[in-house]
């Protein structure tokens, strides 16, 4: 069965630099074209809630959307040479320590917190 729960990352980069390299795509995907693609493919995404709430008749659109990013996505780690699930894993555990549990669970919604922690999260960037 092909899904969610029996689909790997890998799998998925694969099956997008085949269908890429089969058409002699790759000398296009540069860094910086594959970053504006993600964007521009996101506005697309974004049009769909633009003036509307969503409806069911909208799935199918918002699936292809969602795709065009993914490809894009994924065609930018293998570019890159980034091990996604490994970069997704750290990022999140930067998130956890970025955004406490004692601060951000449910029935602490508290935006002047989560203002002041964005604010010295940036400033410690600089």
């Amino acid at each position: 069965m092909t899904n969610d729960a029996h689909t790997t990352i890998q799998e998925l980069k694969d099956l997008v630099a085949k269908f890429r390299d089969e058409r002699g795509w790759a000398v296009h995907h540069t860094p910086k074209n594959l970053a504006m693609s993600i964007a521009i493919e996101a506005a697309e995404l974004m049009e769909h809630f633009q003036w509307d709430d969503y409806t069911q008749a909208q799935q199918q659109g918002i699936a292809d959307e969602l795709s065009d990013i993914l490809a894009y996505c994924f065609n930018l780690a293998d570019t890159l040479g980034i091990d996604v699930s490994a970069a997704y894993r750290d990022k999140i555990r930067r998130n956890a320590q970025k955004f406490p549990t004692d601060i951000f669970s449910p029935g602490h919604d508290d935006a002047a917190a989560y203002n002041r922690i964005k604010k010295e999260y940036r400033a410690r960037k600089k």
